[in-house]
């Protein structure tokens, strides 16, 4: 990395994306190295969850409705339920295998990346090999982590929607009321962008620093102050992309039958590709905007200290104290 910490913090939006950019291209074969081992398998295991899902749910919905033309008592109406009950057993395990594959996948290419760039930043010699072999123990602190945020996010789910229908009972069925959900949604839905956005960062505090879990999340939460215009609106750039290839893969792939097969092939490799450059890109500039967020709060990472962090991993892992890695104050 080119830049000096202290210079960090003056980087907007588009210096982030820039800066991850060429990160990416300076480094680029450790990075394609790790795209292909984890983010490939990521990226390929979310796009097919959408098509094997919608075939699942196809045939329950076409036995749902032969069940409901069949009159009820009669043996096929009892072999259809039998019939319906497995599907359903199917379709939930199916979903839970894929979390728990792209859960395990997520974290592994998290901890690959960040400890990579880290790497870069401390001029420590780099490997794949010696990438590979931190990741594992790296993963331990990030499901932590991953488990708090899921709690915390849980809760902030739950709360809300109790709020929804409080404000659904009592508000007036008129234009006001309608506006007033509207104001709910919105607030809602910066609050939840907020979250992910602590949930991300925090994953690069439990990889860089002594913290994880939620130690982690109040550390992340301290960090993005004065930076959370440009926190969320770097993750909400991202989310929006996302959420374009998995419209585009959905309406060209999933339901694109109108196409013939060679098309709606070439359509999936293309999301693909988009998507794994989406997933490497969005998690190297969650790196970056940890860094920019200690620049400033004029908090200078002590490579020495960082470096003897990342070494610890490729030892018998030992719970390190604050100082180990702590971040130094500089003054402008």
């Amino acid at each position: 990395m080119d830049r000096e910490q202290e210079e960090m913090q003056f980087l907007g939006l588009s210096g982030i994306f820039k800066e991850s950019f060429k990160i990416i291209i300076s480094w680029r074969k450790i990075f394609t190295q790790i795209t292909l081992t984890l983010i490939l398998p990521l990226a390929f295991i979310f796009l097919a969850h959408l098509e094997i899902s919608n075939s699942l749910f196809r045939d329950i919905k076409h036995t749902e409705f032969e069940q409901e033309v069949t009159r009820p008592g009669t043996k096929r109406y009892n072999k259809l339920s039998d019939t319906l009950s497995s599907e359903w057993i199917n379709f939930i395990l199916f979903k839970v295998a894929y979390f728990t594959i792209l859960l395990i996948l997520s974290l592994l290419s998290t901890a690959a990346v960040v400890y990579t760039i880290a790497s870069v930043y401390t001029g420590r010699e780099l490997t794949f090999i010696k990438v590979m072999s931190v990741v594992p123990k790296v993963w331990k602190r990030l499901m932590v982590t991953f488990l708090c945020m899921f709690a915390a996010i849980f809760v902030y789910n739950f709360i809300a929607i109790l709020i929804f229908i409080i404000f659904l009972v009592i508000l007036p069925y008129n234009a006001f009321g309608v506006v007033i959900l509207y104001v709910l949604l919105i607030i809602y839905v910066i609050g939840f962008a907020y979250m992910t956005v602590i949930w991300q960062l925090a994953s690069v505090v439990s990889v860089l620093e002594s913290s994880y879990g939620i130690k982690a999340m109040t550390k992340t939460k301290d960090l993005i102050k004065g930076n959370q215009a440009i926190a969320i609106s770097t993750f909400f750039l991202l989310n929006m992309s996302f959420i374009l290839i998995q419209f585009l893969f959905d309406g060209l792939v999933v339901h694109g039958s109108s196409f013939d097969a060679w098309k709606r092939i070439g359509f999936g490799v293309l999301c693909l590709i988009l998507l794994l450059c989406l997933f490497l890109f969005g998690l190297v500039i969650q790196t970056i905007l940890y860094l920019v967020c200690k620049s400033y709060h004029h908090e200078n990472i002590d490579k020495a200290g960082l470096s003897d962090h990342l070494e610890s991993y490729l030892g018998e892992y030992e719970p390190l104290s604050g100082k180990d890695v702590q971040l130094e104050q500089y003054h402008v």
